[in-house]
């Protein structure tokens, strides 16, 4: 009994002791510990601040910015497109700059990457197109696909292979595929892999026989297996 209450009493003891260590320990460093907790409210206030207030209106201007720009696009002014018209309205270029935060703006990236490569500047293409961050299934596979034309059109076949393959790889349907399987097919061959180019163009024949890729597609298969 004795010794219960002996060890009950050097609990306290050393309860005590650790209260009074901890509470020498706040007022110490008293100063450090709240700016912490300042630090990390500023944090949250600021995130909260930027997604919720900062972010919608800059997204909705962005977004009327773009729609500018996007109808020049479809009418194939791609000069009015790119920088802008004289209306005072933003083109993708400046709304990639000034808005590259947004959705919006990520967008801009895509549309003047594809813009630079119809225009012939091939390697801004490749610039603005690495730039743009996909957020849906299909534009990924149009982003390497881009690529690996602008790749393509510099002389680089190495790399717009790799881009084919990316493109290929990220999200089969009846559209995209068969288009970069036949042009990973002729880079390939460009390159003297011809046993490669002749499985992209046997997956058009079977996986894709309706595309407009699989029309001849046996000629583009024996001409590959002949450099194997």
């Amino acid at each position: 009994m004795a010794k219960t209450k002996k060890q009950k009493e050097e609990e306290i003891v050393d309860v005590q002791e650790v209260y009074s260590k901890t509470e020498q320990f706040l007022d110490k460093n008293k100063q450090i510990i709240i700016g912490g907790i300042t630090a990390v409210a500023l944090i949250v206030f600021g995130v909260f601040y930027y997604f919720n207030i900062y972010l919608p209106p800059l997204e909705k201007e962005a977004q009327d910015e773009l729609f500018h720009a996007q109808r020049h696009f479809a009418n194939d002014s791609l000069n009015l497109a790119m920088y802008g018209d004289s209306d005072g309205n933003f083109g993708f270029e400046e709304i990639a700059s000034n808005y590259g935060s947004t959705n919006a703006g990520n967008l801009a990236h895509y549309y003047m990457g594809v813009s630079l490569l119809r225009t012939g500047d091939f390697e801004g293409a490749i610039l603005y197109l690495d730039r743009y961050k996909p957020k849906d299934e299909i534009t990924p596979s149009i982003k390497f696909g881009a690529m690996g034309d602008a790749w393509s059109e510099l002389g680089d076949y190495s790399e717009a292979l790799s881009h084919y393959r990316k493109a290929i790889k990220n999200v089969e349907n009846e559209f995209t595929t068969p288009i970069y399987l036949m042009k990973a097919g002729l880079v390939a061959e460009e390159l003297g892999k011809g046993k490669e180019a002749a499985e992209f163009y046997s997956r058009i024949k079977k996986e894709f026989p309706n595309s407009m890729q699989a029309r001849n597609i046996e000629k583009f298969i024996k001409r590959a297996r002949g450099l194997a």
